[in-house]
């Protein structure tokens, strides 16, 4: 059946009852601004039922929260200054409190992605723990999760949450990190957001290889598109006939495409929660169920 034609009526006979959540979509990216009614039906056809809208700076933090009232009950958004827009920020006092004005709207489910980021050059080190903290002490007073980015800065992150008694549930986004790393995460009661990096993961000691362990509780996994980026690629030469082998017809209807290198959708989910349940050697729909009550749990988002 094309996707135009799926409802919602007929998700369960298509697919036993598959729902998705998307935990992390950046939907203000401009590549969005044509098309967006069109990219939120796929995805809704596709299976996902809720998507969390990312911003990462005072402008797409505004817009994320303009979509929320727009699509009242499948978007919610989440509000952050991104470590590469922390100078900027720091700088100009009134856009920390415009922020922090958005922050307290309740369409805002969580504060972030906010954290810290040594793998690039995008912003002094000290500026970024500032804005961090700040960041994690906003999280704390309106009791909201909080989404760390977090690239080769593990223990700066730590140390840093670490000082703030009581907070709020911690998830990180887009995982890319070691085994040693994300056991730490899970040992300290986090949770980890997956997304289409698995299809590029080369190293033997990353989460590919988490997966194929069973390294992750369900209890503490997310998905998320990260669209317009992460494009999950499933013909990629390193996974496996096994792994590929799990994908259905579906998903990859709704992958191939709406779905690119260049623009990937929310629709991408089914296939990539299709692939990490064949890495973990479980049911799809265990996976798809399991990371959308987390996420209905986390964010305290209607049913």
């Amino acid at each position: 059946m094309a996707a135009e034609n799926v409802t919602e009526n007929n998700l369960s006979e298509l697919y036993e009852n598959l729902i998705v959540i998307d935990c992390g979509a950046n939907l203000t990216n401009k590549k969005f601004f044509r098309d967006l009614d069109l990219v939120l039906k796929r995805s809704k056809d596709s299976g996902v039922q809720k998507i969390l809208v990312h911003g990462s700076n005072v402008k797409s933090c505004k817009e994320a929260l303009r979509l929320t009232r727009i699509y009242p009950g499948i978007i919610y958004s989440s509000c952050g200054i991104h470590p590469m827009d922390s100078k900027n920020v720091i700088e100009e006092p009134s856009s920390w409190i415009e922020f922090e004005e958005i922050a307290q709207q309740p369409e805002v489910v969580a504060i972030g992605p906010c954290g810290l980021d040594y793998h690039r050059d995008v912003s002094d080190s000290d500026q970024q723990k500032e804005m961090f903290r700040r960041q994690i002490k906003l999280a704390c007073d309106l009791q909201k999760p909080i989404l760390v980015h977090e690239r080769s800065a593990q223990e700066d992150v730590m140390e840093i949450i670490s000082s703030f008694p009581n907070t709020p549930p911690k998830i990180i986004r887009s995982f890319m990190g070691t085994i040693e790393e994300a056991n730490l995460y899970l040992e300290s009661g986090f949770y980890l957001g997956l997304t289409g990096f698995l299809c590029k993961d080369k190293s033997e000691n990353s989460v590919r290889k988490l997966l194929e362990s069973n390294l992750i509780p369900l209890d503490r996994l997310l998905v998320e598109s990260d669209a317009p980026f992460m494009y999950p690629n499933t013909r990629a030469s390193k996974l496996s006939a096994t792994v590929k082998s799990g994908l259905t017809e579906r998903s990859l209807m709704f992958l191939h495409r709406y779905c690119t290198f260049q623009r990937n959708e929310p629709c991408c989910l089914p296939a990539l929660v299709e692939l990490i349940a064949a890495f973990m050697q479980k049911k799809p729909e265990d996976i798809a169920l399991s990371t959308a009550f987390n996420a209905l749990k986390l964010f305290g988002l209607s049913q």
